[in-house]
């Protein structure tokens, strides 16, 4: 149930980009709030994620905070749609980023652990079936909307797909306890381990981690992967979290309109997900990375600067699957870094996600002072930091 779990998570996050508008006009939010609603909830949530990986650990521990974590995605859902003011709202979402990484960045590193030798392949696997979830999203407010709900309807929706991947999570996970090694799976890619181990229960395990964190912050090798996520997410997440309101404010389109190019560009997405499944085993994850990245580098001026609807949405299209490995594959990288030491690379994620949520806030204030079209401008630069960095990678994945 690891990749139901990662599906969910999307879902969530296909249905608030579709939904964006109609949050704005409901509450009367401004630009500033609408970065705010983006970044604070990166910021806040990330320091409340930072102790999941190096705290937790592997076994028991693991799993009693995905439990935990699932529960709380679930509450969190609930808040927002009960939300009627910003700061409701706000405070729901900054709850979702650490409840997300407790049930779905933990499960993730599971998986990682599992599959130590082909974890660019399970990360492309991963990223589809986030890719579902994601494009299910759009598709799922829309059949709120016309069967005569609201944004809040779909939100309440979202919160039993949530709960049934937690019941799912809860029944599949193995129940073993021990000394904290893995001794196999359970042919779903879930990790069977007996116990907890390394001595995670006392203090010992804590310096032990942090140290180990400490340490990898020192090595360049997993350092270039770190800001490559935070920097490809400006052309991902928070592109996509801005792109409904590109389309309506500055290309005058109309909502539903601009929900279909959100369902497009994830569609668009899945479809990237699917290739790159079958591309990795014949090609290299860094050859595919800098493809893509070339690709991106023409395709996104192509979209700003195009007249008409149709040839925006076809070029939206293409530069979505092109940019739709870089996620997985730079995951994988940094994971692949830090052999053995998934726990690890859960923290420095959220960590550098700390530095990565200054980037909606920013293309908020940017929008504000200058307007959206140019501030969604200023990320030409994405694909070509990814050709720079990636330049100095080498040698397998893992």
């Amino acid at each position: 149930m690891g990749l139901a779990v990662e599906l969910a998570d999307e879902l969530v996050d296909g249905t608030k980009g579709a939904a964006l508008p109609l949050i704005q006009h409901d509450l009367r939010l401004s630009y500033e709030q609408i970065g705010l609603l983006a970044s604070v909830p990166l910021l806040a949530g990330g320091l409340l994620e930072l102790p999941l990986g190096a705290g937790t650990g592997e076994g028991k521990r693991r799993r009693l905070a995905v439990l935990a974590g699932g529960i709380v995605f679930v509450l969190t859902l609930l808040g927002a749609a009960s939300a009627r003011s910003f700061w409701v709202l706000l405070g729901a979402f900054v709850a979702f980023y650490p409840a997300s990484g407790a049930f779905v960045s933990l499960t993730q590193a599971e998986l990682m652990d599992t599959w130590p030798d082909r974890q660019a392949q399970v990360m492309a696997r991963w990223e589809l079936a986030g890719s579902i979830g994601a494009v299910a999203g759009p598709l799922l407010l829309t059949a709120v909307l016309a069967s005569g709900g609201g944004w809040r309807d779909a939100y309440l929706v979202l919160a039993v797909v949530a709960a049934l991947a937690w019941l799912g999570r809860w029944r599949r996970e193995p129940q073993a306890a021990g000394t904290g090694g893995v001794t196999g799976t359970d042919g779903e890619g879930e990790v069977v381990r007996d116990g907890e181990g390394g001595g995670d229960g006392d203090g010992r395990g804590w310096r032990v981690r942090g140290g180990e964190v400490l340490g990898a912050l020192r090595e360049w090798g997993t350092v270039r992967w770190l800001v490559l996520l935070q920097v490809t997410d400006l052309l991902g997440d928070v592109f996509t979290g801005f792109l409904a309101l590109y389309l309506v404010d500055v290309e005058h389109l109309r909502p539903a309109v601009a929900a279909l190019a959100i369902a497009i560009r994830l569609g668009a997405c899945l479809g990237g997900g699917g290739a790159l499944v079958v591309v990795l085993e014949r090609v290299g994850d860094l050859a595919v990375l800098r493809a893509t990245a070339v690709a991106a580098a023409l395709l996104y001026p192509a979209f700003l600067l195009v007249p008409g609807v149709a040839p925006k949405l076809v070029i939206l299209a293409v530069l979505s699957a092109a940019t739709a490995p870089w996620y997985p594959l730079l995951q994988a990288r940094l994971y692949g870094s830090l052999p053995g030491r998934s726990s690890v690379a859960v923290t420095l994620s959220s960590a550098a996600g700390l530095a990565g949520g200054l980037g909606p806030l920013a293309v908020g204030l940017a929008a504000q002072e200058f307007g959206l079209g140019w501030a969604l401008a200023g990320l030409v630069v994405v694909p070509l930091v990814v050709l720079g960095l990636s330049a100095t990678g080498g040698g397998p994945s893992g």
